[in-house]
């Protein structure tokens, strides 16, 4: 975190929520908002699928989803989920046999709607598997394939169909003593997705799985996302989340995590603070702002760092920072540790002294944490 303390303007109130656990990682509660991503490879290509589950979790992601389609990716799953180094979901649609493969393949939790998989039977038999392998479930209601039943009723996706579907799975599950269950209303649409999760919430103490659906593209699904996810993780609500965007799954991991960094309750990795630049910048703001975001990523230790191009408004943000440069003229700028004049430097030198600067706090939050465990043992 940076070193300014954190002020009360800026606090957010989360829902309180029971905690249930997909693998190791703890949703609800009080853990921390996880990220999730879904692989988009050949769930049968053992290797492709786990690099990007490897990819996505050196990125940050805390869960991966992986969709279960037939028996040849529930066999896959086997491997996927010995060697993967987070907590794999399954994703099932319809077919009850593929839950209770996908569960005893040693996948963490199933994403499923457990009134799409058949009678009460196999639905008993999916929990009861579920139950065997320690297996949390996601009920995954979505905007875009409501029951039959619910659109005749309502006429149209609304928020009222979306939760009705949604207490309609949980009762499922509770009739049969199974309360290790998180739950999403997802929608394309961020006024109803917004709204069916604030309904949601107020309805039920189950950990609630935030996402919008299809999102879009890089770009577009970006925006979109930040301002749906955003406003309700600004309210309270969410446990875990998964930004969609038509792109590499690390993107979606590095998206959610920016969204969460900005509004204080993530800290993973570095925090860039940069101006957009003008005729005032002392040194090329956007080329080296894209340097050190590339020769940053390997830093998972929370750190603030700002960019500015030029004195306007470089030493009030350095203040805010543990470290910051801010752009002087004449070929230097001025180097800030925790909001402090440290020394001049050049702009030739000032990517590779950044890094460098960055790397040393980097390790030394390594190691008083790591000092900070062994006084606790």
């Amino acid at each position: 975190m940076t070193h300014n303390p954190i002020r009360p303007w800026r606090n957010i109130e989360r829902r309180k929520s029971r905690q249930i656990m997909v693998g190791r990682v703890p949703v609800g509660g009080d853990a921390p908002i996880s990220v999730q991503t879904m692989t988009n490879t050949d769930g049968t290509d053992v290797r492709a699928t786990l690099a990007q589950v490897i990819a996505a979790a050196e990125a940050g992601a805390d869960i991966v989803r992986i969709s279960a389609p037939d028996q040849a990716t529930t066999q896959a799953l086997r491997e996927i989920c010995r060697e993967s180094p987070v907590p794999i979901v399954a994703d099932i649609h319809f077919h009850y046999k593929r839950a209770i493969e996908a569960a005893e393949a040693g996948a963490a939790c199933l994403r499923i709607n457990p009134g799409n998989i058949g009678d009460a039977a196999r639905v008993r038999e999916v929990i009861k598997a579920a139950r065997d392998h320690g297996c949390s479930m996601r009920i995954g209601v979505n905007a875009g394939s409501l029951e039959k039943h619910l659109l005749e009723k309502y006429g149209e996706p609304c928020p009222d169909a979306m939760v009705e579907s949604g207490l309609d799975h949980i009762k499922i599950l509770q009739d049969n003593d199974f309360h290790e269950f998180k739950i999403s209303v997802k929608a394309s649409d961020v006024f109803l997705a917004a709204a069916a999760y604030q309904q949601l919430a107020e309805a039920t103490d189950a950990p609630i799985h935030l996402g919008i659906t299809e999102a879009g593209g890089f770009v577009g699904g970006t925006v979109k996302s930040a301002i749906g996810l955003g406003n309700l993780l600004w309210s309270g609500i969410g446990d875990t989340i998964r930004v969609s965007l038509s792109a590499d799954p690390v993107q979606e991991v590095k998206v959610g995590f920016e969204i969460l960094k900005s509004l204080g309750l993530r800290t993973r990795g570095v925090q860039i603070i940069s101006c957009p630049s003008c005729a005032r910048q002392g040194f090329d703001v956007i080329k080296t702002v894209e340097a050190l975001e590339q020769r940053l990523e390997h830093i998972k230790q929370p750190i603030s760092l700002s960019i500015i191009g030029c004195v306007v408004n470089g030493p009030g943000e350095a203040l805010m920072t543990d470290i910051g440069f801010t752009g002087g003229g004449a070929g230097s700028g001025m180097v800030y540790l925790a909001g402090k004049q440290a020394h001049k430097m050049s702009n030739a030198q000032m990517i590779d002294q950044i890094v460098e600067l960055v790397e040393a706090r980097a390790e030394k939050l390594e190691a008083d944490a790591a000092l900070a465990a062994k006084a606790a043992e």
